[in-house]
């Protein structure tokens, strides 16, 4: 890392703090992400399980099969994705890359993963009354879940360290989850993804010596849409019984809650105030807490604390019934995001 840090500044690939919207006061290297794309590559090609590994507690040589044939598949697509996105992300932080074929790129890569892949939330597990899903809403309901993923992580990528640490917090989550359920290969993938964003945080928390751009939240948001929904539909039955007394769309959701809040309260403002929600501004729940006079570290903290917080939440209500479970998650995450616009406005008046 400190090796592209020079090269980025000796090339001048940085970001100079041109826009109002932007916090930072001075030109801070962009292309951390290359770093982070390079850590989660190499770790999970070298350490990707072998059958005897993926055998483990499993009973028959027909389910070492099954098991072993879905996670070499998800190994090929995830790679795959993880390429495309790279490389796309790295174009946008040198050069910029047109919204068009930006979105263009993620409906290659929602392709793959979504119909080749077969990576899509096939049950909702009596979430708003809903059970198996019918082929299409499945494949249109997991292609709409990757993007808004993707684009909620570039979007909360405002503050040093915010972006990384909460990537940190919902991979780490869904390892531990994954691992307990005795998915060694997805678990793998978190713990990569959460390890790579160790090292980074070295460099981006406060004061950041480097960004990680849009190649490094773009691969965050597609690993972590990619766990969230195979944890959605994921077998529970080697799962602590208090674990898997938790539905998993819910545990799913409480583990982004954050980025997802976040882009849909910005999107919605944006759209009243009759402008594109695609529009920058400092809108943010970052932005508001940095006015608040909180600082890079303490917005962080917050924002972590924010994160864990629903985590738990989703755990201690494990035994209300699933609906009631959302609605308790649900309001108490958007109560807890609109807070600082309400503290805001008494303390100007």
């Amino acid at each position: 890392m400190p090796s592209l840090i020079k090269v980025a500044r000796m090339k001048h690939l940085v970001d100079e703090p041109s826009e109002e919207r932007k916090i930072h006061s001075r030109s801070v290297p962009t292309i951390g992400g290359i770093i982070i794309f390079a850590a989660i590559l190499f770790s999970y090609s070298l350490w990707f399980p072998q059958a005897s590994e993926l055998s483990y507690k499993m009973d028959g040589y027909k389910k070492l099969y099954m098991e072993m044939g879905a996670s070499y598949k998800d190994f090929k697509f995830v790679i795959a994705t993880m390429v495309l996105l790279f490389f796309i992300g790295v174009k946008d932080d040198i050069i910029g890359f047109s919204p068009v074929k930006k979105l263009f790129g993620h409906m290659i890569v929602g392709y793959i993963l979504v119909v080749l892949g077969g990576v899509r939330i096939h049950d909702m597990h009596g979430i708003f009354g809903l059970y198996e899903l019918p082929v299409e809403v499945s494949i249109a309901f997991s292609f709409f879940t990757y993007v808004v993923l993707v684009n909620a992580f570039n979007l909360i990528d405002g503050v040093d360290g915010l972006a990384a640490g909460i990537g940190l917090i919902a991979a780490t989550a869904y390892g531990i989850w994954l691992y307990w359920a005795g998915d060694v290969a997805l678990a793998l993938l978190a713990f990569t993804l959460a390890g790579a964003l160790v090292g980074f945080l070295v460099f981006n928390f406060h004061p950041a010596r480097i960004f990680m751009g849009d190649s490094g939240s773009l691969i965050i948001g597609a690993i972590i849409s990619v766990l969230a929904m195979r944890v959605i539909d994921h077998d529970i039955s080697r799962l602590p019984r208090w674990l898997a007394s938790v539905p998993t769309p819910l545990f799913a959701m409480s583990v982004i809650a954050y980025p997802i809040v976040d882009t849909f309260r910005i999107f919605f403002v944006r759209m009243m105030k009759g402008k594109s929600p695609f529009a920058a501004d400092r809108n943010h729940i970052h932005h508001r807490l940095i006015e608040l006079g909180l600082g890079h570290r303490g917005v962080t903290a917050v924002l972590y604390l924010y994160a864990i917080t629903i985590i738990s939440l989703s755990l201690i209500t494990r035994d209300i019934l699933p609906n009631k479970g959302l609605m308790v998650l649900g309001t108490t995450a958007l109560v807890l995001a609109v807070l600082p616009f309400a503290i805001s406005t008494r303390t100007k008046e």
